[in-house]
């Protein structure tokens, strides 16, 4: 009730997002610093997922002092995680990640345009990865209970229903402003599509893990399914497609790995709550289809308003990639430099966008080092998979930052925190002893 009496309060009073902010930074610093030492760890996860989830909505409301402050204050907690807990020397993998990224700051030195202000060329495109190796070094080999999973994934969701409901508050009426297929910003909240639907299907992913695993009376199942229903037909109706596939892959990898899991006396009960499950995004989806007149069937469809196919179905997104590859042949030892390639685009063809793909980004910008430092983060969450199976969420949150990054490479903290949270170790709670006392 609190988060979303915040979304509507910052929705009449932009003002508020400010002092929100503040207060929230607040909150977290000093949850930290109080908490016990065995609680430090789901201090700084919590403030972390927190931080995460608030993002999104704090720059759509110019909440925060500068654009890429909530990866600055995730990065902050880590480190205050790391002083804390320790560093393990079997995340070795991950320093030589940072530090491979280093000699592609020397090269932007020497090449980049005088026009781009390198400091901020720099920070802008490393602030995203680096935040992603500092989480990673927190998160490696990180014990958290259930109990403790569930805390840190109800911090991240208090945001995100304030995201929620403002955007409600911002569009509350989806026909009114749908006429077309392409991504809709009224439909977001004025801001980002690709952004706005990323974090609100990470919103359906989070209350649908509560339905199926946390919720333990019926009033909260109904309520989290509730919130699905809300979470999934927001992220629709911004057609930005990108964030809703990418939570509809995360879910199969729950589901899958929830199900294989269970004994066989929880299996009939979790194919009854399934079938709830599957009928409320069903719902979820007509309701869209109703409300767009049909125009979500033809997005998805990859069709203009009239029905005709769209030639390109990833909207310039190939294009991209392919002239990020093409300068990796041209510079392939250290590559063009950190934040050049978008100032070499500009200059071939007269057209400043920044690229898609943190894939082919990293390659272009950082050579052959790049793509080791890639082959790190891909391959080191498999290896550990094979030694530590206890995270049921291991293949979601690592397919969330894998697709993330290849639709909306790393604008937002989201996936650089999420790949470090599939490194974690699940345990089970400790049952509680119960002493019968001596008469």
């Amino acid at each position: 009730m609190l988060h979303i009496i915040i979304g509507v309060l910052v929705y009449f009073s932009e003002g508020l997002a400010k002092f929100y902010f503040l207060s929230a930074v607040a909150y977290w610093l000093l949850k930290i610093l109080n908490a016990p030492k065995k609680d430090k760890g789901i201090a700084v996860l919590c403030a972390c997922a927190y931080i995460v989830g608030a993002e999104v909505f704090l720059r759509m409301n110019h909440g925060t002092f500068f654009y890429e402050a909530s990866k600055y204050l995730v990065m902050l907690f880590s480190l205050m995680g790391l002083f804390y807990k320790g560093f393990r020397l079997y995340a070795m993998p991950y320093v030589f990640y940072l530090l491979l990224l280093i000699p592609g700051i020397y090269v932007s030195m020497y090449a980049l345009n005088v026009s781009v202000n390198l400091r901020k060329a720099v920070a802008f495109n490393l602030s995203g990865p680096v935040c992603l190796g500092i989480s990673a070094l927190f998160c490696f080999g990180l014990s958290i209970t259930r109990l403790q999973l569930e805390r840190m994934l109800n911090a991240a969701l208090y945001p995100l229903i304030s995201l929620l409901f403002y955007i409600i508050c911002f569009n509350p009426d989806v026909s009114e402003v749908v006429r077309g297929t392409d991504s809709n910003f009224a439909t977001s909240g004025g801001f980002g599509p690709n952004q706005v639907a990323t974090v609100l299907g990470l919103g359906a992913f989070f209350m649908a893990v509560r339905f199926f695993v946390f919720s333990n009376t019926s009033w909260l199942r109904y309520l989290d399914l509730f919130f699905v229903l809300l979470f999934t037909f927001r992220a629709v109706v911004t057609f930005s497609r990108g964030g809703v596939l990418t939570t509809a892959v995360m879910l199969a990898c729950f589901l899958f790995f929830q199900f294989k899991f269970m004994n066989k006396s929880k299996r009939s009960h979790m194919l009854a709550s399934l079938v709830l499950f599957a009928g409320m995004l069903l719902g979820a989806w007509v309701y869209s289809s109703i409300q767009t007149r049909g125009l979500i069937d033809k997005r998805y469809a990859n069709e203009d308003v009239r029905g005709v196919e769209k030639e390109d179905i990833t909207t310039g997104r190939v294009y991209l990639f392919q002239q990020e590859i093409e300068e990796f042949f041209n510079h392939p030892f250290l590559g063009v430099g950190v934040g050049r390639i978008k100032d070499i685009r500009f200059q071939e063809t007269g057209i400043q966008v920044a690229s898609h793909n943190e894939v082919s980004r990293i390659i272009a910008e950082h050579g052959l080092l790049g793509i080791l430092a890639f082959s790190i983060l891909l391959l080191t969450p498999l290896v550990l998979r094979l030694g530590d199976r206890s995270n049921v969420l291991f293949f979601s949150f690592y397919f969330f930052w894998f697709l993330t990054i290849n639709h909306s490479s790393m604008r937002i903290a989201a996936p650089a925190f999420i790949y470090a949270l599939s490194l974690l170790h699940i345990k089970h709670d400790q049952p509680r002893l119960h002493r019968e006392q001596i008469k």
